[in-house]
């Protein structure tokens, strides 16, 4: 007898704790359940606050309509992304994955996780409209503008088992300003591509942060040439690369050259190239327009403001709005929305973080009206047409 009450005084000294972190109180120590209660990546510690999960009234005044909720939603699904590669890492049961939690209050199920060969690590995950869920909490149907489907892609995860791959793809735009010849290229868009043909493309998105927002922008562009366009959220997408700084001092050199041409004698000149073989992809990619979201304290994403541009610049705003930015120096109407943070000087981990696109007191400018870079990423990638281009091995 006096065993058994033991063990009863035992357990309630051990449930005490747990129950109280659960309640909101963390003053206990409590097990591996109170662990992940206090986890700083735990939805209620570091997710969106004063945010309500879909309800029988989305089905008439849908919350997907407003562009900050929206926002907010795919900046928690890409954060699922990272989780699920750092529960796999932390070997995390099913009970105390953090994952989950960032996308079950929008009533979203995880139907197919995105894995590098290469390590074996997860990058991305795929995440459809849980219709069971929804309708225990009295939604009959699919709010409107709410996607079925959504692509969430992870950036770079400093972490022992994915940093030398992560890097890789890094270095690889760096180098290159494509990401074409990834494997994890090839696998989102073969993804994001059955989806879109099965389904409809107006039933999918795709959204990434970093390294995967330039996937995103990549895999996003070369569908668009095939003429399926999907939405698309890039969050902090990269924007500086050797390649484009090669670009510029080859743009100066050819100024230079016509320079001197002009006061050369006239001869049989070469006629320049033009872009009507171009002409079809660019009135498919003018149906494309991306969402943009960037800050002017990250030198990753910073060049997309970059002043060099045609035309004069937009008056700021003070509340959250967005902008069309079109490129007009080659005649295609191509572009996309740019939504720009800025809070003066930050420090780069702080202005790159995730975590900034669904705070509370996010205020977002629209302070351009046209960018060179973003013309030149939608237009420069693929320009030859699929059919002569070699395919080439993913590595």
């Amino acid at each position: 007898m006096e065993m058994e009450i033991g063990a009863k005084r035992k357990a309630e000294e051990i449930a005490a704790p747990i129950m109280e972190t659960v309640e909101g109180n963390n003053n206990g120590s409590g097990g591996s359940g109170s662990e992940v209660e206090a986890h700083p990546y735990a939805f209620h510690v570091s997710g969106p606050r004063n945010l309500s999960s879909p309800n029988w009234r989305d089905l008439i005044n849908s919350s997907w309509k407003d562009g900050n909720y929206r926002r907010t939603v795919m900046a928690c699904f890409i954060q699922a992304a990272y989780l699920l590669e750092l529960d796999k890492q932390e070997n995390r049961s099913e009970e105390d994955a953090l994952a989950p939690k960032w996308w079950l209050p929008f009533k979203y199920k995880l139907v197919q996780t995105l894995v590098d060969e290469r390590d074996g690590s997860i990058f991305g995950a795929v995440l459809e409209w849980d219709r069971s869920a929804a309708l225990a909490d009295f939604i009959l149907i699919r709010p409107s503008g709410a996607p079925r489907f959504v692509l969430a892609l992870r950036g770079t995860l400093l972490k022992s088992l994915t940093i030398r791959r992560d890097l890789e793809d890094d270095l690889r735009f760096l180098a290159w300003e494509s990401l074409k010849g990834s494997v994890r290229f090839k696998v989102a868009f073969d993804a994001l591509k059955s989806l879109a043909n099965k389904y409809g493309s107006g039933n999918v998105c795709i959204a990434g942060h970093s390294l995967g927002a330039g996937f995103a922008l990549q895999v996003g562009k070369a569908l668009a040439k095939e003429g399926i366009c999907v939405e698309a959220h890039l969050f902090n997408p990269p924007s500086v690369s050797l390649a484009m700084s090669l670009r510029r001092i080859g743009e100066k050199a050819a100024f230079a050259w016509k320079r001197v041409r002009a006061m050369l004698p006239s001869g049989s000149e070469i006629q320049p190239v033009t872009d009507e073989q171009n002409k079809g992809s660019s009135a498919t990619l003018k149906k494309w327009v991306p969402n943009l979201y960037v800050n002017n304290s990250d030198y990753v994403c910073c060049y997309y403001t970059d002043p060099t541009r045609t035309g004069g610049a937009n008056s700021s705003s003070s509340s959250s709005s967005s902008k069309e930015i079109v490129a007009p120096s080659n005649g295609a109407n191509v572009g996309a929305k740019l939504f720009v943070l800025s809070k003066g000087n930050q420090k780069f981990l702080e202005a790159h973080r995730l975590e900034q696109w669904w705070a509370d007191d996010l205020e977002l400018q629209a302070v351009i009206d046209n960018s060179k870079l973003i013309g030149r990423q939608l237009k420069s990638l693929y320009q030859l047409p699929p059919s002569q281009q070699a395919p080439g091995k993913q590595r």
